[in-house]
């Protein structure tokens, strides 16, 4: 663990940390107004964590960037990731909700089953998310029913019922992400260009010989965007995933080069970044419906017979 970074391993200890009643050992919701006035802090958790900040409180940390923290925005946080202030001496009141709630509770789980596909967890916080009033209103509502459901007598149903509420409020949370990907349609414009630009000078360059082929980590990595944000995004804009997108722009200049005779298919694949020409051979095949040699001998006919015929 890092120096100056605090692990909170349960609900209970954050509750503790905030002064606020454990009602289940494995959720909580927390209104942060109420919470005991505290010093600034980074922190990793063993649990998930969603914060709705409702007073602008400065510079965050999230991982190792910086984010002006605005109100009405929403970070959602995996275990094991970094977020929090560095502590200035400053004691400031919190203001906002929490949300946290433990891995084991969703185990067995519709939640459980697909909390992978909510990627949002894993988004930096310059992509957090930034919620209109009427969104606020939802969310807030969500919170509600979990929080009563935590004051209600633990029951047969009880788990159940949280477990649901939290999956309600998570995909509400990927619809009000829909939104901001289309009302941030100019600025989407701008990456899906720099993405085009990127792979053609990665291949035009000639990194791809030496460095191998361009990965959606690589390019999201370039473009100053986490995997997960990059990668849904370019399939909300564009309908493909990012990896198709890297696929067909690769198969594209491929197509130039095995037209040319003065490079063999093994020549292109090397070119390419493929480590085996057998592996160029099958996307090709996979892209095109044809393996390169075909591709090159019905092009060259193509253009034999145009040569004759005119």
């Amino acid at each position: 663990m890092e120096k100056n970074i605090s692990h909170i391993e349960t609900i209970a200890e954050y509750n503790n940390l905030l002064d606020m009643e454990t009602r289940h050992p494995l959720v909580s919701v927390i209104d942060l107004s109420k919470a005991n006035p505290m010093r600034h802090s980074r922190y990793t958790f063993s649990f998930y964590t969603i914060f709705l900040k409702e007073v602008k409180c400065g510079d965050m940390i999230y991982g190792r960037q910086y984010y002006d923290y605005q109100e009405g925005t929403v970070v959602c946080i995996a275990p094991g990731q970094v977020i929090g202030i560095e502590d200035n001496g400053e004691v400031f009141q919190p203001k906002g909700w929490a949300l946290c709630f433990h891995p084991d509770l969703i185990r067995g789980t519709s939640l459980g089953s697909h909390i992978k596909e909510y990627t949002y967890f894993s988004y930096e916080v310059n992509e957090a998310l930034h919620l209109s009033l009427k969104e606020r209103e939802i969310f807030i509502d969500c919170l509600h029913k979990i929080s009563h459901e935590l004051r209600h007598a633990i029951d047969r149903l009880s788990r159940r019922l949280i477990s649901t509420n939290i999956e309600l409020l998570l995909d509400y949370c990927l619809r009000f992400y829909e939104r901001q990907f289309i009302t941030r349609e100019h600025v989407n414009n701008d990456i899906l260009t720099r993405f085009e630009s990127l792979l053609d000078n990665y291949f035009e360059s000639g990194k791809a010989k030496h460095e191998g082929l361009p990965t959606v980590k690589l390019c999201a990595s370039e473009l100053c965007l986490s995997a997960n944000y990059f990668g849904d995004l370019i399939k909300k804009e564009t309908g493909k995933t990012a990896q198709e997108h890297i696929q067909f722009k690769l198969i594209d200049i491929a197509k130039e080069r095995v037209l040319d005779p003065k490079y063999s298919i093994a020549q292109v694949a090397y070119e390419l970044g493929f480590q085996y020409p057998q592996h160029f051979t099958r996307l090709f095949k996979k892209v095109t419906g044809m393996v390169p040699n075909e591709y090159r001998e019905k092009s060259s006919k193509i253009t034999y017979d145009k040569e004759i015929y005119t």
